[in-house]
């Protein structure tokens, strides 16, 4: 079985582009196994792309967390998946369906963007201690669920231990949630850590956490509604920009997307 180990702008996956049916495998179990950072490939999550269509080109992507658990949206997985489509097959514009969401692809020189569904926002969901602190969250759901503090130094919390409370907490129970700390940065600029739900730890990247932390600061008037720039801790920005055609239900999110190797697994 072929694979490539890819990133996008950091949250990293192993990619498996249209396995043949005698190649299927329990994906959940794989991505357990996969993942592992010391003993598999390691991973923040598999991703499993087969195309349905190429006229025009659709691509349905399946995502699993480095826990086996299935992802509803990863916005960097399906950077990723779009990236592999244009390198095998040539496309540039695409539509990808994930966990039954049609979501829209453009690959550009150096960036991927793909769309995610921005729903309801509800400001201070839970509340917590950090650093003394204590702090509010927002929620918004991109496609899955995430959490957001506005906090003053990003790189003054511990991410893991408060992500780790907070993404249990019993105010977003029973599923549980993705937790985002967010820092402004200037007009247009967001600087974000991310806890994730699934991978159960930091990542350097998350790109449904970054639509979440643009619309929990626009709408508390931290930055205005046009592109941002979301700074995070692999140090390759991602760039969220409003939907033309929906613009308060819809975002685009890009970004760089990068292949370190690719193999054959026995």
């Amino acid at each position: 079985m072929h694979f490539r180990k890819i990133h996008g702008a950091g949250n990293d996956f192993v990619l498996f582009t249209n396995p043949s049916p005698g190649a299927e495998k329990d994906w959940a179990k794989e991505a357990e196994r996969l993942c592992a950072r010391r003993t598999g490939v390691g991973a923040d999550g598999l991703v499993v792309s087969r195309f349905v269509n190429d006229s025009p080109a659709v691509l349905e992507v399946d995502c699993f967390n480095a826990d086996g658990s299935t992802a509803t949206m990863c916005g960097n997985a399906l950077r990723c998946a779009a990236w592999a489509a244009q390198r095998d097959q040539g496309f540039r514009m695409m539509q990808l369906l994930m966990a039954g969401v049609m979501h829209e692809a453009t690959v550009d020189t150096g960036s991927v963007w793909v769309t995610a569904e921005v729903g309801a926002i509800q400001p201070r969901v839970l509340q917590t201690i950090i650093n003394g602190r204590p702090t509010w969250f927002d929620s918004a759901h991109t496609g899955t669920e995430h959490v957001v503090a506005i906090v003053d130094d990003v790189d003054a919390i511990h991410a893991e231990v408060v992500g780790r409370v907070v993404r249990h907490h019993k105010n977003v129970a029973p599923l549980g949630t993705n937790v985002n700390f967010v820092q402004r940065l200037g007009a247009q600029a967001l600087k974000i850590r991310t806890y994730e739900r699934g991978v159960e730890a930091e990542t350097l990247s998350c790109g449904s956490g970054a639509v979440a932390a643009v619309a929990i600061a626009t709408m508390r008037g931290l930055v205005g509604k046009r592109e941002v720039t979301v700074h995070n801790r692999a140090g390759e920005p991602l760039t969220v920009r409003p939907h033309n055609d929906r613009p308060d239900r819809a975002a685009w999110v890009g970004g760089p997307v990068t292949q370190t190797f690719e193999g054959v697994l026995a």
